[in-house]
């Protein structure tokens, strides 16, 4: 298939995809409204589409809502970088779930560098933002060595890896770190040149972190597709064989892949809680790593569509949380929304007549294409 056919292919699959994620969040708000009559309950669950779709921009009287703007952008940032830690995992056929873990395990280390470590100025929230993506990373040693030496499988031993992190984090927290002069279970208070500065002072949190996010997001993608080391990432995913006959070493790039993840997810956990936050107070996972999986599956493993699968989720989850006050809407149909979008994504079948149709397209533009070229040269 052309490269223009494939990201036709790649577009209408993942709009259809999204298409019946909303006509299931539709139905689901029809058949659970209140309302007399048919009627009365179509124009209630049209109010509620109204509000996931459009409050997220603009309020009911049609003006622009630059905090709601804002709050979306905000809710961009730790799923752009789990985001871009499973791009860069999946793509080497890694299935590694560990950006849950790994983007708590970076929030947590990075709060205590800036509670208990003294630098000056902005240093100590690079110092912290680091630590907390190193040591994600080099937890995320874990799986990648066990599957590239003895074949362990990642999934299963990244998921379970993420709950021993919840638990430890907790542990510590409770035993040793806790501030117990407050009510729940936090740290004591950031250093105040610990805390990440804001872009925006309208109360919606979007932090520098914004744009730290973009560009970590430009190098991965020259990483991925303008660097030897991406190129094989992306080969392993694609044909293992063809990159050990080439003279690329497979296990280095298993590790090398994995623990890259780790360090974007870690990064990602130290700048959400320094530039949101000023305690750490998580004691469950946060779920940044599961909707960065649906991010990743959005933008088809391809870092550079990363910011664009990031804020269609981070729009609907805020316009979930709008129709939630608003309609009277449970907020967790982003999770039904969310399930839909990867069921479809994953299923291998879907839209696969349509696909063949574009392939046989192509093959005969090049046909033709080469017959045109003949024709020239005689």
């Amino acid at each position: 298939m052309s490269k223009k056919n494939s990201i036709k292919f790649s577009i209408i699959r993942g709009a259809a995809a999204l298409g019946i994620g909303l006509l299931v969040a539709f139905l689901l708000i029809f058949f659970g409204s209140e309302g007399a009559t048919l009627g009365e309950k179509f124009s209630s669950s049209l109010e509620a589409m109204r509000e996931m779709l459009i409050s997220p921009l603009f309020r009911k009287n049609g003006s622009f809502s630059l905090k709601n703007l804002s709050d979306v952008l905000a809710g961009m940032i730790p799923i752009l970088f789990t985001g871009l830690a499973t791009c860069i995992m999946f793509a080497a056929n890694q299935f590694n779930l560990g950006a849950e873990g790994g983007i708590m395990l970076g929030a947590f280390v990075s709060s205590l560098v800036a509670i208990y470590v003294k630098l000056p100025g902005p240093l100590l929230i690079v110092a912290a933002v680091l630590l907390g993506a190193l040591a994600s990373a080099l937890v995320m040693l874990i799986p990648a060595v066990l599957k590239a030496r003895l074949g362990v499988s990642e999934m299963v031993n990244s998921l379970m890896l993420n709950y021993v992190i919840m638990y430890l984090v907790n542990y510590l927290m409770k035993a040793h770190l806790a501030d117990t002069s407050k009510g729940i279970t936090q740290t004591f208070p950031f250093q105040d040149n610990a805390l990440i500065p804001q872009m925006i002072d309208n109360g919606s949190r979007l932090s520098w972190g914004f744009v730290v996010g973009i560009v970590m997001v430009i190098l991965c993608w020259f990483f991925m597709y303008r660097t030897r080391w991406g190129y094989g990432i992306r080969m392993t995913g694609i044909n293992q064989p063809f990159v050990m006959y080439s003279g690329m070493s497979v296990t280095v790039i298993i590790i090398l892949c994995q623990v890259m993840g780790g360090f974007l997810a870690g990064m990602g956990g130290g700048i959400e809680i320094l530039g949101r936050y000023n305690v750490y107070n998580w004691s469950a996972l946060p779920g940044y790593g599961w909707t960065g999986i649906t991010v990743a599956i959005l933008a088809g493993n391809n870092p550079i569509f990363v910011p664009l699968a990031a804020f269609f989720m981070s729009y609907l989850t805020k316009g979930c949380m709008l129709m939630s006050t608003n309609a009277d809407v449970p907020s967790q149909l982003i999770s039904i929304i969310q399930a839909v979008i990867f069921i479809f994504f994953a299923a291998q079948q879907f839209l696969s007549g349509y696909r063949q149709k574009l392939v046989i397209r192509s093959a005969k533009e090049e046909l033709a294409g080469n017959g045109a070229g003949e024709e020239v040269r005689k």
